[in-house]
């Protein structure tokens, strides 16, 4: 089913006066305020603060005229400031803890790259009061492995953020990119210091280094996870997997491929049976399955079709599609087709179908220049009895457009 919420632009007035709170907060900061007063005074006004409402305040800064570069250096404040109080906006769906899933290999390389920071920082103490040429070589073996972290990150910029962007997330990806190119030249820096014993203020500059790397990790885990887990749909991840192959993984290799549920509506067949072309017969004629499927795939509508069990089970292919749709819906559950914001409304409109309260259901949309209209059936035998639910989507624009009458060609 499509994502046919046409989501209200007024803001909640609480949440305007939280997001100008936070805001004065992080410039309050900017401006050189000390950070524990302004630790105070966020304790008195927020128990927690949600990473959307984060995201809302770097989006709204960089509107007003803020350089990216100059968020990028509030980062770290961020992170300290919002440390312990970022609410989880996880979805229900824990299907992101399932083996080889994108966000549990992101997790799981974090975890690695922290253990190293930490080894690298017992291998550099060692080596600041040491001049045993083994504690050197042992610090760059292990630095070597610490620039696998671009891996890391090239995969949440090459394949994460564009799916962020999508969904009008654009404020983190420009920060967090910044930070991350800024992360690379800091290490580069640190092990050119090394090679060459350049010990002086090396400690300091490694200090620097580690903390925005950690820094970083608290981004991703408190910020970034929950914004995607809220919005991304499940073929947004199962896209971010085969993506992510390309490009390689940092420190750790996924212990599987992840393997979403799927249900089978065909046994293995010969390619005889699955070329069947005899006829289907109605109770009013017959077609082919070919013709069949021709037909619907010639209708300009888009049309889909769950079960009674809310299994994606068909959808045709018109030659314009109004929603983009992948073979890899069918089989799924209808709910894991949408992001999470989206699945209490289409909840509510099974229910109603299942429970006999409607049978029809309608929605209209205004989308890039089409006029989208949206209807959704409850689909029933002969003996009332639900056997799922049809969506048909289609632009009427030129419908609505129509004026006088068209009698001859």
């Amino acid at each position: 089913m499509s994502n046919f919420n046409n989501k209200n632009k007024e803001k909640d007035i609480n949440q305007i006066k939280r997001e100008k709170m936070l805001k004065s907060l992080i410039m309050r900061i900017h401006e050189g305020e000390d950070l524990d007063s302004v630790k105070e005074d966020f304790k008195k006004h927020f128990s927690n603060v949600s990473s959307f409402e984060i995201a809302e305040m770097e989006r709204n800064l960089i509107e007003e005229g803020m350089e990216v570069e100059e968020v990028q250096k509030l980062c770290s404040i961020h992170a300290s400031l919002f440390e312990g109080s970022i609410e989880k906006v996880y979805s229900t769906n824990r299907e992101e803890e399932s083996i080889g899933h994108p966000i549990k290999v992101i997790r799981e390389e974090n975890y690695a790259i922290a253990n190293l920071v930490s080894e690298i920082e017992d291998l550099l103490e060692v080596y600041l009061n040491s001049e045993d040429e083994k504690d050197k070589i042992n610090l760059l073996v292990n630095t070597n492995l610490l620039f696998d972290i671009d891996k890391h990150y090239m995969r949440k910029e090459n394949v994460i953020f564009p799916f962020m962007e999508k969904y009008g997330i654009t404020a983190p990806p420009k920060v967090m990119w910044g930070v991350d190119d800024e992360i690379r030249e800091m290490l580069k820096s640190f092990k050119e210091s090394v090679t060459n014993d350049e010990k002086d203020g090396l400690k300091e500059r490694s200090e620097n280094l580690f903390s925005e790397i950690r820094d970083m990790i608290t981004k991703e885990e408190e910020i970034m996870i929950p914004l995607i887990l809220d919005r991304f749909t499940e073929d947004d991840f199962i896209k971010i997997m085969e993506d992510s192959d390309e490009i390689g993984y940092c420190l750790v290799s996924p212990k599987g491929k992840w393997q979403p549920k799927r249900i089978a509506f065909l046994e293995n067949k010969s390619k005889d049976e699955e070329e069947d072309t005899s006829n289907i017969k109605f109770d009013i004629g017959f077609l082919s399955p070919k013709e069949l499927e021709t037909i619907l795939n010639s209708l300009p509508i888009d049309i889909t079709f769950i079960d009674d069990k809310d299994t994606v089970k068909y959808f045709n292919a018109p030659e314009k599609k109004i929603f983009p749709r992948t073979k890899s819906v069918i089989g799924r559950n209808v709910e894991n087709c949408h992001p999470p914001k989206s699945v209490d409304t289409v909840s509510l409109i099974l229910n109603d179908f299942k429970s006999g309260k409607k049978d029809q259901e309608s929605f209209w949309i205004d989308l890039k220049g089409m006029f989208v209209y949206i209807t959704y059936f409850a689909i029933r035998d002969e003996n009332g009895k639900y056997m799922g639910t049809l969506e048909v989507t289609q632009d009427v624009k030129a419908i609505r457009d129509l004026e006088g009458e068209k009698r001859i060609l």
